[in-house]
Formats: structure tokens, sequence, C-alpha cells
């Protein structure tokens, strides 16, 4: 293994084993000059891979994480330089109550910073059992739960909840961060913003980009930008509506006849199994959900219809209280863009989108998610009322 590779691995890939498992590439960025850094890493299955992100802010004197991500030695040599440079690392977030991805990495994390007081979101469960804070990995000693023990630095930052939604095997919630002096709106899976162009993330590996820009798997992967952008735009169908309209399975003997070709016998190119066929009309569905110019601000479908279907007066009660924010500049989620411009204007035109829109819908690509969603209704897996069983 290479000097390089050795500083990106993973070792606890295995408890949540997604793509690219045991190695983490990261790219450290200044989001905010001197005030918040970006720490990128990608995380998918079957090579349907987007950015995920953890943040660095400074407050004062102190640095604080939020939305966790796996330690490398390569991520914290990074977070080292901040350290030289503003002062320790005082304090870890974890702002979600189902975000498993953050969720994995917090007590590794928290080993790597054992001086750092432990902060995170209540409700916090795992599957199949419920499990105490230190049988997970979390230091129960220095972990206080935010809105019951408080906030983490009250001086500089505002903490706004959104939910508790009642999801079945838990809750949904998530406390989204206001840094007043960069006058940002950090979250982590409320809101996101998805441009047009593939991130610099894949730069590092264009791989999953190549893999899904293909029509059959008889086809190699070829490097251009062309197929790196059409990949992107299908990871983008991908990861929001887990099967969009124009997504077709092809029959098993179509698929083992595309395999197995020559230059395509290999794990990169999966051996030349590729499952999925798609049909006219798919970039038009894609280009819904893109901003040309700039990212395009939303709410990831999946997260509408899997987890909000029934709890739209939870997310406008939180775009509410975003809306009267003081000075709010920009949106910064733990999820495909990092900074992108997010002012009341913004807040306001998406709170009446939200409220205009077919809410919940069955419709054209959403129609899988909705086939899910009753799915699990109907044998009682996520509650007819998710907001009920929180209403005192």
């Amino acid at each position: 293994m290479s000097n390089l590779a050795s500083e990106q691995k993973w070792s606890w890939w295995p408890l949540l084993p997604l793509y690219p498992y045991g190695r983490k590439r990261t790219i450290f960025r200044e989001l905010v000059p001197n005030q918040i850094w970006s720490f990128e890493q990608l995380q998918g299955i079957y090579y349907v891979a987007v950015p995920v992100r953890l943040l660095v802010v400074r407050v004062k004197n102190e640095l604080m994480i939020i939305n966790p991500l796996p330690p490398t030695k390569e991520l914290l040599s990074d977070i080292d330089v901040l350290v030289k440079k503003i002062g320790p690392v005082k304090t870890i977030v974890l702002p979600t109550a189902s975000g498993l991805e953050h969720k994995i990495a917090l007590p590794a994390l928290a080993r790597a910073f054992p001086d750092s007081k432990i902060w995170v979101c209540p409700g916090q469960w795992s599957f199949p059992f419920q499990l105490p804070f230190d049988w997970l990995g979390i230091p129960s000693k220095r972990t206080n739960i935010l809105l019951a023990d408080g906030f983490p630095h009250s001086d500089y930052l505002d903490w706004i909840p959104l939910g508790p939604i009642d999801i079945g095997l838990g809750r949904f919630q998530e406390i989204s961060c206001f840094h007043k002096p960069s006058k940002s709106l950090l979250v982590t899976d409320a809101l996101v913003g998805i441009e047009e162009t593939p991130p610099e993330l894949f730069d590092l590996d264009p791989t999953p980009l190549l893999f899904h820009s293909r029509e059959k798997g008889s086809e190699e992967l070829i490097d251009t930008p062309i197929a790196r952008r059409k990949g992107w735009l299908r990871l983008v169908l991908f990861a929001s509506y887990l099967r969009p309209e124009k997504l077709e399975i092809p029959k098993i003997k179509e698929i083992f006849e595309n395999a197995f070709k020559p230059n395509l016998r290999n794990k990169r190119a999966h051996f030349g199994i590729y499952p999925f066929s798609w049909q006219k009309g798919w970039e038009l569905s894609a280009k819904k959900l893109v901003g040309k110019n700039n990212p395009l601000i939303q709410i990831a479908p999946v997260i509408e219809r899997l987890v909000f279907p029934r709890g739209q007066k939870a997310l406008i009660t939180w775009l509410n209280k975003v809306e009267s924010l003081q000075g709010l500049s920009w949106l910064i989620s733990a999820h495909y863009s990092g900074k992108v411009r997010f002012s009341k204007n913004e807040v306001t035109a998406l709170k009446n989108k939200i409220k205009k829109s077919d809410w919940a819908t069955s419709k054209s690509d959403f129609g899988f998610l909705s086939w899910l969603d009753q799915k699990l209704l109907k044998i009682g897996v996520v509650p007819k009322d998710p907001l009920k069983k929180f209403s005192d």
C-alpha cells in the first residue's frame, strides 16, 4: 500500500459498508476565509456516490467539528494545520439523530480529540438494538445532549431544531447551526444545493461517473468531460429518487450477455455487470434537480418523500425560524455543494414553492419512493401521523 493510500485508510468501513469502503480520499478547502473549512469524502452504493462533508468551524480561538466523517490520517493531518493556526478542537457535534454516515465516525473522531466535549442530537437510536453511548463507542462522560443540556458556543451560534419526526425505527431530527460571524446556516440533511457540473472530489477518481455514463455493460470506461457530466447527472437521479422513472432494469440474460467483455474483466468495471437501462428523457428529469449557473437549493426528493410525506408542517416551522435569522447569507450542507448563496429571499421563495407544490406526490420520478412509503405505511413500519408522538 502506498503512503497516500495508507493515510486514507478507514479500517472501520465494515460497520457501514459504503463505497469507497476502506479508502476515504478527502478534499480539504476553506469555505469562509478564516472561519469555516470543509473536508469532503465520497460515499455511496454501487458507484452511486455523492460528496459528504465534515465542517470545522472557528469559535473564537477554538475549533468545533460538526457532521463527523471517518478521521483518516489524511483528514486529521489537515485538521492539525488548523489547530496550529487557530487553536484546539474543543467541540464535536453530531447534529442528527439518524445520519448513520456521521454517527458511525463519531467514536473514532472522539478518540482522536480526547479533550473535546461531545454534543449529540436528542433521540439517538441504534438498530436492531438500542444500545447505550459507551457501547457504541461514544464516551458518555463527556457527551451532552443538544436542547436538554443547552447548546455549545451560544454566543457565536444559534441552534435551530428541525423535527422530531417519527420514522418508525427511530426519529428524524437535526439541529441546524447558524454561525453568526460568517452568516452561514450549517445543515446536515435538511437542504442541499446541487450543481450540474461534477464536484471536484471526482477528479481524484472519476470511476463512478464513467461507470454510470454508459448505456450497457459492454462499453469501456472512457474518461471524457461529456462522460463525466453524463455520469454525474445520472448519479444525482439515483441518489434523489433511488429508482427514477426513466430507469429500467434489463433482464438477467441481457445483463450477462454484455458482461465479461475484453478490457472489462476487472473490479473497477464490476466485470461489465451493469444492471441499468436508461430511457429517453432521463436528462430532462436530471436537469430539474441541478442549477445551471448556481447550485439549485432544494429538499432532497428522497427526504421529502420518505421522511416528510406527512410532516410538511415541521419543515415549514423550521423554515420560518430560518427565515427570521438576522444577516443570513449562506447555506453549507453536509451533502453535494458546499457554500451556496442563501438569504431571506431564497428562504421565502423555497417556502412558497413547497406550499404550492404537489407535496409527497406519486407522479413521475417519485413513483418508486411513493410505492416504498405506502408499503412501509401499510405494514406499520412508519406511522400515519409522524408528529403525534412528539406533540407534547
